[in-house]
């Protein structure tokens, strides 16, 4: 196999096999038939897959585009992207975490992230094509005809089709209940539809014969805002019970959008019924659409923050990369010897370590939220009750921190690149404009931030949530003690201290009503709690690595330890692991008091501002132009 430039492969196991031990998952019945070897093998191809036929095209496919034929209404994929697609398929990773009833493997949720992880890796905009159809399929299985449930999972599965969620429109963004799509009933379950869906990712595209698009709209008479929204299966082509198609259902893409980065995956503006003959199927019960929406949103969000771990892990690998070949400037400890090196200056190793401390909290964050899915899934009692209010709790920040995260930790990959980073001769840029988009769609991060505030933490009964995440913290805290230096331990118990004096303050404005200071407050609050779980996911590290790296090192220093871990792979991952989690604990870890301390003063000038605050350009001028570019 060709060398991985994309992902730390002994990373991903350390976090699935040491920190959480997912071998526990075959003590229960609906795993037990598997185990470590098969789980290895399935990343191992993964991984060769996505190495060797994903990431060599994707900067092609970045060039190429998806195009859209404005006379034949179509839109074509990037051809470089055809044989990975089919070798995907092939392989069987759609049907990974899916019952095999329905044509899947039946194995855990974490395992089928981690192989996604890989394919994200290699491309964002690759990424996009099967996962999304896999979340409408998810919908269809759990709330659709019996009748369809079984022909469109293995459709999907397969490859053969491809799905879509379709919500936002041009005047129901983020305000989703603004939305003017309608449905008029004609069946038992069947509705007339008509509207239009912009922003609909990989909507429409010549690799799949058929798409399924779960459609949000208002069937006529129904109430105003969400609680009269409904859900409607509504695929591309009609079909039969067995999968035959048997023609098409006014479902006509009218454009894809020209874009920053993922330009490889088509953004499509989707007309519904514009001649009358577009035929919806009802999911679930009438004005249940945002409810069975969220259903998908969960798990579409975790992988929104996995794209921005794996844009990420790509750009560390490769600024890494360039830093041990670039030769500029003099060796500041030895200026005799001549230029040397770029990563043996002290703030280009400062950027990389950063990096590297960002990308393994936010893979050890989208794996261990990935695996407390699972758990819910086979536990009961309190045990499920827990690992979903962490989900829950989690997923926001997951979502928000690694998207944010990525663009960061992509910009410092141009940065060590220097001038070099800017041109397109290298493939960071890419990375940096294909990451922006993370922090805008499937919920903004400000969204996020809300529902984080609101939902999961204010307005959470007892604050559950919370409790119990801030619990496994203190958890880890104890389980650290002893092993790890108690410095890291003492500023995390200060940071917990300060989490709770944070809190609090937040809640006081809830309970006072001032809204407007806690919707002012939430991004800033759902910062602080990013910082303080990437903390906690490296301090559970260290608690696993400081162990393995005296095993292999003992208390070996200076030269010694650099001839040990020059001569020994494991001790030099052991020993770059504890390295990246000390420093984000000693020092990255410190801009969490800041941003409490910001939450907890409560400036009330942004709830003070009004439009004539701002200054810009003349009156009416710059919402005239935005109307032109919505329009």
């Amino acid at each position: 196999m060709a060398r991985n430039p994309i992902v730390d492969s002994r990373d991903v196991r350390f976090i699935l096999f040491e920190m959480l031990d997912i071998d526990q998952l075959n003590s229960y019945e609906k795993y037990s038939e598997f185990d470590r070897d098969t789980y290895e093998e399935i990343l191992d191809l993964a991984e060769k897959i996505a190495v060797e036929q994903v990431y060599p095209v994707n900067s092609d496919a970045d060039r190429e585009h998806a195009n859209y034929n404005p006379n034949t209404k179509e839109v074509n994929i990037p051809e470089c992207f055809r044989p990975g697609l089919d070798a995907y398929y092939e392989a069987g990773f759609a049907g990974i975490a899916i019952e095999p009833e329905y044509g899947g493997l039946g194995m855990p949720f974490i395992i089928f992230q981690s192989t996604l992880d890989y394919f994200a890796s290699a491309g964002v905009a690759f990424s996009m094509y099967p996962h999304l159809s896999l979340g409408a399929m998810g919908l269809v299985k759990q709330f659709g005809r019996e009748e369809d449930r079984q022909v469109v999972c293995e459709k999907i599965i397969s490859g053969e089709w491809g799905g879509t969620m379709c919500l936002t429109e041009p005047e129901a963004g983020s305000d989703v209940g603004a939305l003017k799509s309608k449905a008029v009933k004609t069946g038992d379950d069947t509705y007339a539809l008509k509207g239009q869906k912009i922003f609909i990712s990989t909507g429409d595209n010549n690799y799949y014969k058929n798409m399924i698009h779960p459609v949000l709209a208002r069937i006529e008479g129904h109430p105003a805002g969400t609680k009269g929204v409904s859900i409607f299966m509504t695929p591309k082509h009609r079909f039969n019970p067995d999968g035959t198609m048997t023609g098409p259902n006014d479902v006509v893409c009218s454009g894809i959008e020209h874009k920053m980065g993922i330009t490889a995956s088509p953004t499509c503006t989707l007309n519904f019924g514009d001649s009358g003959q577009c035929e919806g199927i009802l999911m679930g019960e009438e004005c249940q659409g945002m409810k069975i929406m969220f259903h998908m949103m969960n798990e579409t969000r975790l992988y929104v923050g996995l794209q921005g771990m794996s844009a990420s892990s790509a750009a560390y690998m490769h600024a890494v990369t360039y830093a041990r070949n670039r030769i500029q400037g003099a060796d500041p400890e030895n200026p005799k010897a001549g230029n040397t090196f770029i990563i043996n200056h002290a703030d280009v190793r400062r950027m990389l370590l950063s990096m590297k401390a960002r990308v393994e909290a936010m893979r050890s964050l989208v794996y261990y939220t990935t695996f407390l899915i699972d758990i819910a899934k086979v536990e009961t009692g309190d045990v499920q009750k827990e690992a979903q209010a962490m989900v829950d709790f989690l997923i926001p920040i997951t979502k928000a921190g690694n998207t944010d995260t990525a663009w960061d930790v992509t910009s410092d990959a141009i940065q060590v690149y220097g001038g070099y980073g800017f041109t397109n001769d290298y493939p960071v840029e890419q990375y940096a404009r294909d990451s922006k988009i993370l922090s805008l769609y499937e919920g903004t991060n400000g969204i996020q931030s809300i529902d984080l505030a609101m939902r999961k933490l204010l307005l959470n009964k007892e604050q559950f949530n919370y409790r119990i995440y801030r619990a496994k913290i203190e958890d880890t805290i104890r389980n650290a003690t002893g092993i790890v230096d108690s410095r890291y331990i003492a500023t995390m118990e200060q940071g917990l201290l300060k989490l709770d004096e944070m809190v609090a303050a937040m809640k006081k404005r809830q309970v006072e009503g001032d809204l407007s200071q806690v919707f002012a407050d939430a991004t800033p609050m759902q910062k602080a709690f990013v910082v303080m779980t990437y903390a906690w996911m490296h301090l559970w590290g260290l608690t696993v690595a400081v162990p393995k790296l005296k095993e292999l090192t003992g208390d070996a220093e200076g030269r010694k330890l650099e001839r040990i871990i020059s001569d020994n792979q494991e001790a030099a991952y052991y020993h770059g692991r504890v390295l990246s989690g000390r420093f984000y604990l000693g020092a990255e870890f410190q801009k969490f008091f800041g941003m409490a301390d910001y939450v907890i003063a409560g400036e009330s000038a942004v709830k003070e501002s009004f439009d004539a605050s701002f200054s810009g350009a003349p009156e009416g001028e710059s919402s005239s132009i935005i109307i032109q570019h919505i329009a």
